[in-house]
């Protein structure tokens, strides 16, 4: 009954007579048909429209997708763009310098798979003799060197191998005898790099287990450090060769490597030994800021000796700026500053030019007597010149880059000078004649590259690519070989030598790389370079102290005569 009732009742609503009948009601069901047909009608409008946004937005996804997959092919890392803001679009660096940047990477890909296949875990590669050398105590120094390389030029799975390395097998409980200097600068430089790059706490680790193990070397009366120290007992002890002296580089070049270490673990006591250092030399710092380079390690005093921006001398005075920028140029390393622009007023004391071509160079000083030789180490100078230029007022900044682009032509010169195009390690200049190397091996430094580098990046000259280009055309023609990469016995004739010196991938293949990368791969507004060019991350400083350390008040984020000590190892 119930059903049968309700079925006739919508029968009625059937009936058109039902609504002549009553005219109310169908004027309200007229209107609320209305309002139903125009809602539904917005509604459908409006899914159109939102179809449509979605159709546009998945072809731009596309797009988007599309190029992305362009820069893959291009260049395998992404990093290798920029953003130009004006258009808001993607923009390829220029196709020269990414045709040049992986003919770099290859030549890295050649040396680091020669040394994996010749020498792995060991300090370097001797790619004649297809064998490795423990030139450092057996501390893996190439493989530590070129972890922040493989990083930067994405060769990821190279990169994790040596990570993996570094993780299960980096002992440095060795009883060996290990420079100080050249222990911070590649092994606790490297691993803090390596840190910073990829944020693996191993690295960190490690560069603190290290870092331990070299810090008694600063147990000395008047801070400056010992250069030596056995890695296993911790006895520290000055090379016989320099009558117990201190060298100057050696003693001045750790500063940013324990500073980073003391902001990363929170601990201030890497940061307050090397920068005790660096307060007893400015108790007795000259108006010129030249310092000899044997300094008394009892007390703290310059001996007399030689006055260089070459070996043993130069990483000093680079410190003293890039601690500075390291700070982020701040009032609590504001006497770095202070320091490197006296050493500049004496630097500009030292310069000469040659007849007839008037090359600017730096002069070595003995008492008051210069003498016309420059090292090619020296040529780091330009670039820390350039580095340096903008801390100064317009005059001085305008005076100082003019003379870091003169030294690094004479630096190139170097480099021309010779039959190999590549240069000496160090060149006399006699009236008349420009320019004349001295000793002439050439063990594949970086420091023209270094400099033409900076220069490229601050000035945006792209003279200092092509510069660097045709250095990297003469290492490919004289020192590549079927194993790695050899240096020169002699640049005049060509006669190869057996070693790859671990340098060559941390700092030449990678300031070549840069040099044809755009400005923002490891922008220097973000990050330093230490003497072995492994980037450290810039931190403000603020603790309010002086050089004598921290307080803890910063938060966490080898052979002698090597590397910048002007004679290369035994062969």
């Amino acid at each position: 009954m119930a059903r049968s009732r309700s079925s006739s009742s919508k029968l009625r609503y059937c009936n058109p007579s039902y609504y002549l009948k009553r005219p109310k009601r169908l004027a309200l069901l007229f209107i609320a048909f209305v309002c139903v047909s125009l809602f539904v009608w917005d509604r459908q409008t409006l899914v159109r429209e939102h179809e449509v946004e979605i159709q546009k937005l998945n072809q731009e996804v596309s797009q988007l997708q599309n190029l992305l997959e362009e820069i893959k092919n291009v260049d395998s890392n992404a990093v290798r763009t920029t953003i130009n803001k004006s258009s808001k679009k993607v923009v390829l660096d220029d196709p020269v310098d990414n045709e040049r940047r992986e003919k770099v990477k290859e030549a890295m890909i050649h040396a680091w798979s020669s040394y994996e296949k010749y020498a792995w875990g060991q300090d370097e590669l001797q790619p004649q003799s297809k064998n490795g050398v423990n030139s450092f105590g057996g501390l893996g120094a190439t493989l530590i060197d070129s972890l922040d390389t493989l990083y930067i030029m994405g060769l990821d799975d190279q990169f994790q191998k040596a990570k993996e390395w570094v993780e299960n097998s980096l002992d440095f409980d060795k009883n060996y005898e290990a420079s100080v200097f050249e222990t911070t600068i590649r092994v606790v430089g490297g691993l803090v790099s390596a840190y910073d790059l990829s944020g693996d706490k191993v690295f960190l680790d490690k560069a603190r287990d290290i870092a331990d193990r070299l810090l008694p070397a600063w147990d000395t009366p008047s801070g400056v450090p010992y250069n030596i120290i056995n890695l296993a007992h911790g006895r520290a002890h000055n090379p016989g060769w320099t009558g117990g002296e201190s060298i100057l580089a050696d003693s001045g070049t750790e500063q940013l490597e324990f500073i980073a270490l003391s902001q990363r673990t929170g601990d201030p006591k890497y940061q307050q030994k090397v920068e005790n250092t660096i307060t007893k030399l400015k108790e007795s710092f000259p108006d010129d800021g030249l310092l000899p380079i044997y300094i008394d390690p009892s007390r703290g005093t310059a001996s007399y000796s030689t006055i260089t921006f070459g070996a043993m001398g130069d990483s000093f005075y680079e410190y003293l700026l890039k601690v500075w920028i390291q700070g982020n140029r701040t009032s609590a390393v504001k006497h770095y500053r202070e320091m490197w622009e006296k050493s500049m007023k004496g630097l500009l004391s030292l310069i000469r030019r040659t007849t007839p071509s008037s090359f600017a160079y730096i002069c070595e000083k003995n008492g008051d007597s210069l003498t016309d030789k420059m090292d090619e180490l020296a040529c780091f100078a330009p670039g820390m010149l350039a580095l340096g230029s903008s801390g100064y007022g317009p005059d001085d900044s305008k005076k100082f880059l003019l003379l870091a682009e003169e030294l690094a032509w004479t630096c190139y010169n170097f480099y021309q000078s010779t039959p190999t195009k590549l240069a000496g390690e160090n060149y006399f200049f006699h009236a008349g004649q420009d320019m004349k190397v001295g000793t002439s091996w050439n063990i594949m430094r970086p420091e023209t590259v270094e400099s033409l580098f900076y220069l490229w990046r601050l000035t945006g000259n792209k003279t200092y690519q092509e510069w660097g280009w045709n250095i990297f055309q003469a290492f490919e023609k004289n020192s590549r070989i079927e194993s790695g990469y050899v240096g020169l016995k002699d640049v005049n004739s060509g006669v190869k030598d057996n070693m790859m010196q671990s340098f060559f991938l941390a700092e030449t293949l990678k300031y070549l790389y840069l040099l044809f990368s755009p400005p923002s791969v490891i922008p220097l507004d973000e990050w330093v370079f230490n003497t072995e060019a492994h980037p450290i991350k810039i931190v403000t400083r603020n603790d309010g102290q002086n050089s004598g350390g921290t307080e803890g008040k910063q938060k966490p984020l080898i052979k002698l005569r090597g590397r910048k000590q002007g004679r290369p190892r035994d062969y």
